[in-house]
């Protein structure tokens, strides 16, 4: 642990290099009203910083930036999630008050709102298929013979499938079938689909299985990855290669999953470079957080950019679309 003076040398450097990029000096430092102690001072205190392995100097006359292990100090210690600004919240709040829709719609969207606030990129990951439950079935004559299937999941997702059939179905048979799936399905996880019982007609029973086949296909289907922003990683690294491979990693959507899943389960809301576990990621920041749905986590919403990223800014950000998601979709 390091003494208050040594926190607030720390913070000082960290906040600055965050806002400039650039190398901070003593005499700058110093000038901070929370350090309070001379340029002397704080020269000393840098490099017992520096010696501790919280800051490093990149250059023999520059001022001294923060390493992996100065910002985990500083997220863990001194940054907390601060109030959005006034803008942002405005736009949280106008987003989802007119957000309805399909699911992958919604979480496209909201990738691209978090990437729009943070200035990072941003990834949302959806509810998996196999804890989702049907909450209603409805079928639909397009044609005599072509039947739209609709049906909603507890995660908020809408499932539509086209059904063409060998016989004309009547509308007397249509809502008998939809009321029978919807008697024996409703509440079923999708991730093994109850059995429908016979309803003794056999014309009903046919489209019955037929519609229920076309809803289990869904089971096995991977986690949905919506990222946004990746053009905002353009302007975050120097080396175009740094650029190359985080991209890379952002496309691949079984590592984002996997990633945002570790991340979570070692008891993380921030992991900062190495501790990505990813190598390319070694420069980048990642600020994650599941979203609940009727009180149940379901999917994780992160924001992926530079070691040097504004930390309270990235996680108040990230809790608040987190919870405003959750809310959303449990609304149904």
């Amino acid at each position: 642990m390091l003494d208050e003076r040594k926190a607030s040398i720390l913070r000082a450097v960290v906040e600055e290099y965050i806002d400039t990029a650039q190398p901070v000096g003593s005499g700058h430092v110093a000038r901070d009203p929370s350090v309070a102690v001379s340029p002397a001072t704080v020269r000393n205190e840098m490099a017992v910083l520096e010696a501790e392995g919280y800051l490093v100097q990149p250059h023999t006359s520059a001022g001294r930036v923060p390493t992996e292990k100065g910002y985990r100090f500083f997220v863990d210690n001194i940054a907390q999630p601060g109030p959005l600004g006034s803008a942002e919240t405005q736009q949280v709040r106008q987003f989802f008050a007119r957000a309805h829709g399909e699911l992958e719609s919604m979480l496209a969207d909201t990738s691209r709102l978090l990437s729009n606030i943070t200035h990072h990129a941003a990834v949302v990951v959806g509810p998996p298929h196999e804890i989702a439950t049907v909450r209603s079935i409805q079928l639909v004559a397009l044609t005599p013979r072509v039947v739209m299937e609709v049906a909603v999941l507890s995660n908020g997702a809408i499932h539509k499938h086209t059904l063409e059939l060998d016989e004309d179905v009547d509308e007397v048979v249509l809502d008998r079938a939809s009321a029978h799936l919807q008697e024996h399905l409703r509440g079923s996880p999708l991730a093994g689909l109850s059995v429908v019982p016979p309803s003794g007609d056999a014309a009903v029973d046919r489209l019955v299985d037929t519609a229920r086949a076309a809803l289990g296909v869904h089971e096995n289907e991977p986690d949905s990855v919506f990222v946004g922003g990746t053009s905002q990683m353009a302007g975050s690294f120097d080396a175009v290669d740094t650029i190359r491979q985080v991209l890379t990693i952002l496309e691949q959507q079984i590592v984002v999953v996997s990633l945002l899943r570790d991340v979570l389960d070692r008891g993380l809301s921030v992991a900062i470079g190495s501790e990505t576990g990813v190598e390319p990621l070694a420069e980048c920041s990642l600020v994650v957080a599941p979203y609940q749905v009727d009180g149940e986590g379901v999917g994780t919403i992160g924001v992926l950019g530079p070691t040097r990223m504004n930390y309270p800014q990235a996680l108040a950000a990230v809790a608040v679309v987190s919870q405003r998601l959750g809310h959303r979709l449990s609304e149904g």
